[in-house]
C-alpha cells in the first residue's frame, strides 16, 4: 500500500488543520492498521478501497477486543482520510461518505469536592508542583497546553494567561492572586534552575533536572495527589472540577465555554448535568 498518501493527509492535519501531534499520532495509529489490514487482503492502491472493505474492518474491529470508544475514533479517522482523498481528487468516490458514525451515550466527568480540593492545596507541595495544581484548577487549562506554556504566555501584571488549545485556537484565562504567588514563587525557584544548567529555555516548567516537564510528569504527579485524597484522578479532573464549581457558584455557561475553549457550548452544558446530579444526592441525603 502506497503510504505517500498517508504521509500527505498527516501533514495536513498538522499543517493546514492545527491539529495536536497527540492527535495527529492517533490518525496516523488508525490508518496505519487499517491499511495493513487491506493490504493482507490483496488491496494495495488506495482507488481500490471499497465501502465493503470498510464495512468488514469495523466489524472486525467491534468483534475484537478494542473498546467502543476506540472504534468510534478509527471510524472518523476514516472518515477524514476519505473525505480529504476526495477533495484532493485522488479518489473518484468517497467509499466512506456513508459510514455511520455510532453516537456513544455522553459519560458525566468525574470531579472531586471543594473539600477535596482544600487537601490537596494543604498538601506539601514545592513552588512547581503548587502551581501546577493552581493552573489545572484555577485556571482550568488542559494537560498539553500546561506543559507547553512559555514564559510570554503569563502576563503578571494584567493576570492572564495565553494559551493554545486544541486546533491551536488561543484564549485568554484570567488568574487570581493565589495564582500571581504561586506563579511567582515559582519563577525564583525557576531562576535557579536556569542558571544552574545554563538554560535558555521558554517554557515555563523546567524539572530539577533540568529537562523540561512532560505530560506524563504530570499524570503521575495528579495521580499521586488522588492518593491523598484517597480517588484516583488525572489532570483533567482538575480541569472538570473547575468547570463545575464554576458553574455550582453562578458563573454564566457561555464564559465557562470561553475559559475551557470549548468550541461547542453543548460540550460545556454536559457540567450543567454534573451541577444537577449533586443537588439531587445532596437533597435526598438531607431528606432521608
Amino acid at each position: 500500500m502506497d503510504i505517500q498518501y498517508l504521509s500527505e493527509y498527516l501533514e495536513f492535519a498538522e499543517v493546514e488543520k492545527g491539529l495536536s501531534p497527540n492527535t495527529v499520532a492517533a490518525y496516523r495509529s488508525d490508518l496505519t492498521a487499517f491499511l495493513d489490514y487491506c493490504a493482507e487482503r490483496g488491496i494495495y492502491e488506495i482507488a481500490d478501497i471499497s465501502r465493503n472493505n470498510l464495512n468488514s474492518y469495523i466489524v472486525a474491529l467491534r468483534q475484537g477486543s478494542i473498546n467502543p470508544r476506540s472504534v468510534v475514533r478509527k471510524i472518523a479517522s476514516l472518515r477524514g482520510f476519505f473525505k480529504w482523498l476526495s477533495s484532493c481528487e485522488y479518489i473518484k468516490n468517497n467509499p466512506a461518505i456513508f459510514l455511520e458514525q455510532p453516537k456513544l451515550p455522553k459519560r458525566l466527568p468525574k470531579v472531586i469536592t471543594l473539600q477535596e480540593i482544600k487537601e490537596i492545596f494543604r498538601s506539601d507541595l514545592n513552588a512547581e508542583q503548587a502551581l501546577i495544581v493552581e493552573l489545572l484548577y484555577d485556571c482550568g487549562l488542559r494537560v498539553s497546553e500546561l506543559v507547553n506554556l512559555k514564559i510570554s504566555d503569563i502576563d503578571l501584571k494584567s493576570k492572564y494567561i495565553q494559551c493554545f488549545g486544541k486546533g491551536s485556537k488561543e484564549r485568554v484565562i484570567p488568574f487570581g492572586k493565589k495564582a500571581k504567588e504561586a506563579i511567582n514563587k515559582y519563577l525564583n525557584a525557576r531562576e535557579i534552575i536556569i542558571s544552574k544548567y545554563g538554560l535558555k529555555t521558554k517554557r515555563l516548567f523546567i524539572k530539577d533536572s533540568g529537562n523540561v516537564l512532560t505530560r506524563q510528569d504530570v499524570y503521575n504527579f495528579v495521580k499521586k495527589l488522588g492518593e491523598k485524597i484517597h480517588k484516583h484522578i488525572s489532570p483533567h479532573t482538575l480541569r472538570h472540577t473547575f468547570a463545575t464549581h464554576l458553574l455550582e457558584n453562578g458563573a454564566d455557561l457561555r464564559v465557562v465555554q470561553e475559559l475551557l475553549g470549548h468550541s461547542d457550548v453543548a460540550t460545556t452544558q454536559l457540567y450543567t448535568h454534573i451541577t444537577k446530579k449533586r443537588l439531587k444526592e445532596v437533597y435526598f441525603a438531607i431528606n432521608k
